[in-house]
């Protein structure tokens, strides 16, 4: 299969109904779904073998509520308790992640834990119809109100050097079986290098790719947005999901999808959009994925302030990433482009 942007499907939210599965099949380059769903995954494989289907697997958290046997966190609760894995602020309480209820933190810092991990994760799908994981929260920042100093004076940078740790000793182990991993990397333009040392045993996840959520404010700079960029272009699968309504006819898909033409035509990106935690909404059927072909000979056209656009042999893309509308040149289709708003255009 020839690399080029394609779509993909982020789906572990609630049950998956059984008519969504059929709705879905051949029509991605990648989904996640929840690690019990095997027996989806092997209807999705069945149908496109291309297709790399992920199972959700937590790296920081397990989570109290599931009933199990399987579990979306990488150690089942009980094995956690039993190694004593949870982590705790000064006083000696657990750490529930802030607006994630029965969400503990683990001890990521800690050898044991992580090498429990690797273990529960490879034994669970050494020989399953997944393709490999795709591990959650490989955390750069505080997002779940962890800080201040957890026991043993223990803060961000103690959990972001155990997670290089983490990932890179799963990566292995999984590639080991025939296996992929795929963390969520978001926010890596933060940390030069991050991004390929995190991406590099299958591919990577960014989950905030050009904002943190709809609104202006919420927009990722375009500085910002450009150093995203190099996680588009290494090597591996990646996964871009941009901030959406989640609704059909959602334009910042639409603008996630010509982003990838224009920053990375060549390079094996499925991308989505999903409104915030959004991962239960049902397949798109009103999306045409195009192979525009070829990319131009001349690249990335700067065509104004934050607004780019890339010729192929098949047909055109152009993304508008600044707050103005602006009318393109009759040669770009001469149509007026809305702030944070793209198009994908077939010649054919």
């Amino acid at each position: 299969m020839k690399p080029r942007p394609r779509l993909a499907w982020i789906r572990y939210g609630g049950p998956l109904p059984e008519e969504q599965i059929a709705t879905a099949a051949g029509r991605y380059r990648a989904v996640i779904l929840q690690p019990w769903e095997t027996r989806f995954a092997e209807q999705l494989k069945a149908h496109n073998s291309d297709m790399t289907v992920l199972a959700y697997q937590c790296l920081s958290s397990i989570r109290t509520y599931e009933p199990g046997p399987v579990y979306s966190s990488g150690l089942p609760p009980a094995t956690a308790r039993d190694l004593d894995t949870c982590a705790r602020r000064l006083d000696g309480s657990l750490i529930e992640w802030a607006r994630y209820p029965g969400h503990l933190q683990q001890r990521v810092w800690e050898p044991r834990y992580r090498e429990a991990w690797v273990e529960s994760v490879v034994s669970n799908f050494r020989d399953s119809p997944f393709d490999g994981v795709m591990a959650d929260n490989d955390v750069f920042d505080d997002y779940y109100g962890l800080c201040p100093p957890l026991e043993d004076g223990v803060g961000l940078p103690e959990i972001r050097s155990a997670l290089d740790q983490l990932v890179s000793a799963a990566g292995r182990a999984l590639n080991d079986v025939g296996k992929v991993l795929v963390p969520n990397i978001a926010e890596s333009r933060r940390e030069e290098g991050r991004w390929r040392r995190h991406s590099r045993h299958g591919g990577g996840l960014e989950e905030c790719w050009m904002a943190w959520g709809t609104s202006d404010v919420e927009r990722l700079d375009l500085p910002a947005v450009l150093a995203q960029v190099e996680s588009l272009n290494a090597p591996g699968l990646t996964i871009a999901r941009t901030p959406g309504t989640g609704y059909p006819g959602d334009p910042h898909l639409t603008l996630a999808l010509a982003a990838a033409w224009v920053f990375a035509p060549t390079s094996d990106i499925a991308v989505t959009a999903t409104s915030h935690d959004g991962y239960d909404a049902a397949p798109w059927t009103e999306l045409v994925e195009l192979d525009l072909g070829e990319p131009a000979p001349e690249g990335v056209i700067q065509l104004g302030k934050g607004v780019y656009g890339r010729r192929l042999s098949r047909g055109h893309a152009v993304i508008n990433l600044c707050p103005d509308r602006v009318h393109l040149e009759p040669r770009w289709g001469g149509v007026v482009l809305d702030p944070w708003r793209g198009i994908v255009c077939s010649d054919h």
